[in-house]
């Protein structure tokens, strides 16, 4: 099956597509094959995670900070979100840029988004979001910053989303703690 991976506004943060053969039973869609995706840059994965959030749920601004940083493939499998990251590598031309996509289970896309970047969505609708990561998860290391930093100026679909109490109180950009 063929895969298209177009670079975004953060090059290096891409997004997929892939083809998908439906008729009236369902579809069938190939969403990763190791050899194309390696080609195309992207590192082994270690680990999948599988989420599901209501309606109108914000997660985010989430990352792994190093020395187990994680790059993550994400994509819907069921519903529509809108999916977020922010680039977070100092060294990097894009530094406190961010992309938006709309990741749903009837487009089919998903986003790279690779370590050194912060990552969130917002759900659409009722959603099941499919993660593949390149490290394991590391609790020590996971860290955050607010979802509607002024500084990042991120234009979410809501400005009143649900969130998690830890969510809640992730702190600003300015005073989050990373170090990419």
């Amino acid at each position: 099956m063929k895969f298209t991976f177009t670079k975004t506004a953060i090059p290096d943060v891409l997004l997929i597509e892939h083809e998908s053969f439906g008729d009236s039973r369902g579809f069938f869609a190939e969403t990763f094959r190791e050899n194309v995706f390696r080609e195309a840059g992207i590192p082994p994965f270690l680990q999948e995670s599988h989420s599901r959030s209501s309606a109108g749920i914000l997660r985010g601004m989430h990352y792994q900070k190093n020395p187990n940083p994680q790059g993550k493939l994400v994509r819907c499998a069921k519903g529509r979100l809108w999916d977020v990251a922010v680039d977070l590598r100092r060294n990097s031309p894009y530094y406190r840029k961010w992309v938006a996509y709309e990741l749903s289970d009837e487009n089919h896309r998903m986003l790279w988004v690779p370590a050194g970047c912060a990552h969130g969505f917002y759900s659409l609708t009722d959603v099941d979001m499919i993660y593949k990561q390149t490290d394991y998860y590391a609790p020590e290391l996971e860290k955050g910053f607010r979802w509607n930093d002024p500084e990042i100026g991120i234009q979410w679909p809501n400005d009143k989303p649900s969130l998690s109490p830890r969510d809640e109180k992730l702190p600003l950009f300015k005073d989050a703690d990373y170090n990419f």
